[in-house]
């Protein structure tokens, strides 16, 4: 077993591979380019060959096309049948402060309200947050850590990968990762997540999702490199205004050591469903297990001595 906790600049050497191993691989996804398209939702069940969600029992007899009830997030969130998944989060903020154009169209106040062309100091406007939301093939990856039947590994590009043909359904991974991210599926009961397209990674390919994606709100290619872009556009954005912009999971020196699938947020990542401050939930064992032990001790020496006083 490598690494628990702590920075870790090679995992894929840490895990045992030879120096000469592929460099990381990672997803930069910058959130402020993408348009809600799910093309990367699509891209991703075709190539893996994911069951629909909402198929019932009855196949195509029954309710394939289940809906969620959430709008235009019909997936509603990660699971073993949805390896990514876009988030719609509707925000009601105030208004821009720019004069709005006249277009001489009757205006929706009351009479008397506004004058044409004002700005109302109350006013507020919708604005859409979307995010392609997908595992973060964590520096630190919990998930891996606990797994029994080494099911779960590093891969030689520095990802985790569920081999599901020797995972046996424990479900230990399921609690064990900080996002929520890796679930059972339905009627199998192994574990399954993203795998980066573990397949077309092998074959000199880049992951079907970011293939997909029409404005490169996905981005993938060599993690440090990725990184750098990142600081870049944060730093673009910024300079524009944007002053709620922030990278999610980019800092290497985080809970989980740094995920190899990051993000450009444009606001808390509470809003976008993901933790503030994820820690590798492994982090502790080594202290736990110096902790149980010593009670361990301290119960065997007072049993010791109860059993010499008893002789006495």
């Amino acid at each position: 077993m490598g690494s628990l906790s702590g920075p870790l600049d090679d995992p894929t050497r840490d895990a045992g591979y030879p120096a000469d191993h592929p460099g990381r691989v990672g997803f930069f996804t910058d959130t402020s380019v993408c348009i809600g398209c799910k093309a990367c939702e699509v891209a991703c069940k075709e190539w893996n060959a994911l069951p629909a969600d909402g198929v019932s029992d009855r196949g195509a007899g029954g309710d394939v096309l289940g809906m969620a009830g959430m709008g235009y997030d019909n997936t509603g969130g990660l699971g073993g049948s949805t390896y990514r998944h876009v988030a719609f989060v509707e925000q009601r903020v105030p208004a821009s402060r720019s004069a709005p154009t006249d277009l001489g169209m009757p205006s929706m106040d009351l009479p008397g309200a506004t004058q044409s062309g004002e700005h109302r100091a109350d006013a507020t406007e919708v604005r859409w947050l979307m995010s392609s939301d997908v595992c973060k093939h964590c520096t630190h990856a919990a998930c891996l850590d606990v797994c029994p039947t080494g099911s779960l590994i590093r891969t030689e590009h520095g990802t985790v990968l569920v081999q599901s043909d020797i995972c046996n359904g424990c479900g230990y991974c399921i609690p064990a990762c900080p996002y929520g991210v890796i679930d059972q599926r339905p009627g199998d009961g192994r574990a399954f997540k993203c795998t980066m397209c573990q397949d077309r990674l092998g074959a000199g390919m880049a992951p079907a999702c970011a293939t997909a994606c029409p404005t490169e709100s996905i981005r993938f290619g060599p993690l440090d490199e990725l990184r750098a872009e990142a600081d870049a556009r944060l730093a673009t954005l910024q300079s524009h205004g944007v002053t709620g912009a922030r990278l999610y999971g980019r800092d290497p020196d985080d809970g989980v050591g740094g995920d190899g699938a990051f993000f450009l947020l444009l606001d808390e990542p509470e809003v976008y469903g993901l933790p503030p401050d994820p820690v590798v939930t492994t982090r502790d064992l080594p202290s736990m297990w110096r902790h149980a032990a010593a009670a361990a001790l301290a119960v065997a020496a007072t049993v010791g001595a109860a059993f010499v006083g008893v002789r006495r």
